[in-house]
């Protein structure tokens, strides 16, 4: 039934209340729009949403604290070689360099349950392109990738678990050296 059909049926009233023309209904939207007032039926609309608080405040948050060509040091714990960073963890990470980054070795990260939002990748000294469907796979387990040079990736991590989102990193050491970040 067409918007003028209805209004017909409804009668004066309801063309009054229209301003009194008689138009073409358009294309139903999935999301309101700014002007729509939102009625009793339109929660269907939205998915629920639930929230799990791990721990407020938690003072295990991993924090890079510095680098070197042998590793890093991570909430005052030296990890040697390149290393894989979780929201409560530090693992060993089984690359030599960014051409090892495949989905196998980035398999441990869509694993992890609640579900990462990013991931940070510090491919070493420089910005290092990686296979794009890697990049592909992780957007579609619905992970956002950051691939950038480890100094870089490591000021980016310990931004977002400033700010409490829910990232890991995937670290190669660097050749240079900093300490105290």
């Amino acid at each position: 039934m067409t918007a003028a059909a209805a209004l017909r049926l409804l009668g004066p009233a309801a063309r009054r209340a229209a301003g009194g023309v008689l138009c073409r209904a358009q294309p139903c939207r999935a999301q309101p729009c700014r002007s729509h007032r939102l009625t009793l039926a339109d929660d269907e609309l939205y998915q629920r949403t639930r929230v799990t608080v791990l721990e407020p405040e938690s003072p295990n948050t991993m924090f890079i604290e510095g680098y070197t060509s042998r590793g890093f040091t991570i909430s005052g714990d030296l990890v040697v070689g390149p290393c894989a960073i979780l929201p409560r963890a530090i693992l060993q990470w089984n690359v030599g360099s960014y051409r090892d980054i495949s989905l196998e070795s980035l398999s441990l990260f869509r694993l992890l349950e609640p579900q990462i939002e990013i991931l940070v990748l510090g491919t070493g000294d420089r910005v290092e392109r990686l296979h794009p469907a890697v990049l592909k796979q992780m957007r579609e387990c619905g992970i956002a990738v950051e691939v950038q040079d480890t100094p870089n990736a490591c000021a980016t991590f310990n931004f977002l678990t400033s700010e409490k989102r829910v990232a890991a990193a995937g670290l190669i050491p660097p050749r240079g050296t900093y300490v105290g970040m």
